[in-house]
């Protein structure tokens, strides 16, 4: 019945549409009258349209991505514009989308800045007026804003095939880049507050945190606490000792934290290892090493990005001949290695060379919030040059970040995360991290690390696990392509329930490309790791998937491969 509402909508569009092209003539009178379908008022007949298209599947295609409204709540409204959720919009259009005090969408990419008030017929194109038809709407706890309008003014071709239910669009700009010259979070309201992290050696932790909690501004401001991550991790080490930035993505995976500032202040030496997560981070990518372009489409794209530099200030009072106090610019170029973690805020490709203490080859610096109060720099933040040689090797991005409702229960045994690698000297590896399900259950969703850019992965799920000749009954759950290194969460295409007791496997196969280890291990590898818990897990691995072999007899170690599931 729907498809046969739909082929009628259609057959009076096209009626319609042939009536306001030709007049019908009328035999036997002389007079030529126009045919009654022609003046339906578009109050009538749009939402007829509307209905039949939101009735049936119905697809987008931006730039070759395809999204279907079975997996996002997009929908034709009654102006015939189809209407996006605005939290896709980030990822399906490559462009910096966010919402201001529930009220005001900002949409940029390229050069351009399109806002949205929320409930307006005019919105500010690169800061001129223009009038819109389908304005933005806030319903059923969502953003919505025209598919139509953004193709519009960020230089989209836009087309809509009524016979199957699909509209696309694609980017026509002429810009080799989706980002500007310059860019600086402070002037969006998406820069977390500036920290100081006193004589402790927690830069790590600041830099974290600060980049997590940029990436949820300007929609969610929070602060949370250094001291948790610091103090309430799985690894033997006190605050004077430093860290690095994958200890914190291992804290975070495991839903150790975050915890608010106020519920464990900075800077007691004490913390309350009860506390729970108030955010479940279910990705962190890295960026791969001086890849400048991906560095920024981060900033821009998801908000401040962790890297690390080598710092040769002791204090925010102190000398450096890297450092220039006058212009707050620093720029190393030397052999040592990186010992202190800042935010990546902004950059400008036309900052002078001639702000820094040394000679450089050309423009161009990053902008970075440091962790020593608003008193360094230029109320904490400083400029270091794109020359310097340890500026945008290690960066981190934190991309998905959860609410805690998002799944019921994690299954891990790996609460130091990605400390080493395992492989068989070639780039693709099979891996299985066995679980007993604690409660009749669903299994939704699996976690890993990529250790390389450019993986592909297939996920499946061994049910009723007795050994490892079981790990052959495997059912395909979800597989892809990740193009940055990081750890992914991945959502299963169908769900396995579970009985209460039963035991099951997470198998990962994962090809990296120019690895020769490609899976991430948990092992002891140093004294900050020597007490690391490995007979909490259960892990097979196998070089083609047919033949496994525990991974005791290999290393000592557990497989870095979450579950998650929810209650039946």
């Amino acid at each position: 019945m729907k498809y046969t509402k739909r082929y009628l909508v259609f057959g009076v569009l096209v009626i319609a549409a042939l009536v306001f092209k030709f007049n019908i003539y009328t035999a036997g009178t002389g007079e030529i009258r126009s045919f009654r379908g022609a003046n339906l008022a578009a109050s009538t007949w749009n939402p007829l349209i509307a209905s039949s298209v939101n009735d049936n599947l119905m697809s987008l295609v931006i730039d070759n991505k395809e999204y279907t409204n079975e997996d996002y709540s997009f929908y034709m409204d009654e102006n015939l514009n189809i209407m996006v959720p605005v939290t896709i919009l980030r990822d399906a259009l490559s462009c910096s989308a966010h919402v201001y005090d529930s009220e005001r969408l900002l949409v940029e990419k390229h050069s351009s800045q399109i806002e949205f008030p929320l409930g307006g017929s005019t919105v500010r194109v690169n800061g001129k007026m223009e009038e819109i038809v389908s304005p933005l709407i806030f319903k059923d706890d969502t953003f919505y804003v025209s598919l139509n309008d953004l193709a519009n003014y960020l230089d989209y071709s836009y087309s809509w095939d009524i016979q199957e239910n699909l509209a696309s669009a694609v980017d026509t700009s002429q810009s080799a880049t989706i980002i500007p010259t310059s860019y600086d979070l402070r002037e969006k309201g998406r820069t977390a507050e500036v920290r100081n992290q006193g004589s402790y050696g927690t830069c790590w932790a600041f830099a974290a945190l600060g980049a997590l909690e940029s990436s949820l501004l300007p929609e969610e401001q929070a602060q949370y606490s250094a001291d948790h991550m610091t103090l309430s991790n799985g690894f033997d080490l006190t605050q004077d000792d430093g860290g690095e930035y994958t200890m914190g993505m291992a804290y975070l995976a495991a839903w150790k934290g975050p915890v608010y500032e106020e519920d464990d202040p900075y800077g007691d030496n004490e913390t309350n290892p009860e506390l729970t997560a108030v955010k479940h981070v279910q990705e962190m990518q890295i960026i791969d090493g001086k890849d400048y372009e991906k560095i920024k489409e981060a900033v821009f794209q998801y908000g401040g990005v962790q890297t690390s530099i080598y710092n040769g200030l002791r204090s925010s009072q102190s000398k450096s001949p890297y450092y220039n106090s006058k212009t707050n610019s620093y720029c190393y170029i030397g052999t040592e290695k990186p010992n202190h973690d800042v935010v990546i805020i902004g950059w400008d490709d036309s900052y002078p060379k001639e702000n820094f203490s040394v000679d450089l080859e050309g423009d161009g610096a990053f902008i970075c919030q440091n962790s020593w109060g608003e008193n360094f720099g230029d109320d904490g933040v400083f400029y270091i040059s794109y020359y310097d040689t340890n500026i945008g090797t290690h960066n981190v991005v934190y991309t998905r970040v959860d609410g805690t409702d998002n799944y019921d229960n994690i299954y891990q045994s790996d609460l130091c995360g990605w400390v080493g690698q395992l492989g068989y000297n070639k780039e693709s590896i099979y891996g299985a991290n066995v679980y007993t399900a604690a409660q009749e259950e669903e299994l939704v969703a699996a976690s890993f690390y990529a250790t390389g850019k450019d993986s592909q992965y297939e996920l499946y799920v061994v049910r009723d696990f007795k050994d490892k000749d079981s790990l052959g009954e495997r059912i395909p759950v979800a597989s892809g392509k990740l193009s940055n290194a990081g750890y992914y969460t991945v959502d299963f295409n169908q769900g396995i329930l579970l009985e209460v007791g039963e035991r099951y496997a997470i198998v990962l196969h994962i090809i990296t490309p120019g690895s020769v280890h490609p899976m991430a291990i948990e092992y002891a590898a140093d004294e900050v790791t020597e007490n690391v818990i490995l007979e909490d897990g259960e892990s097979y691995i196998s070089a083609n998937g047919s033949r496994w072999e525990s991974v005791d007899t290999v290393e000592e170690c557990n497989l870095c491969i979450k579950a998650f599931s929810n209650r039946r």
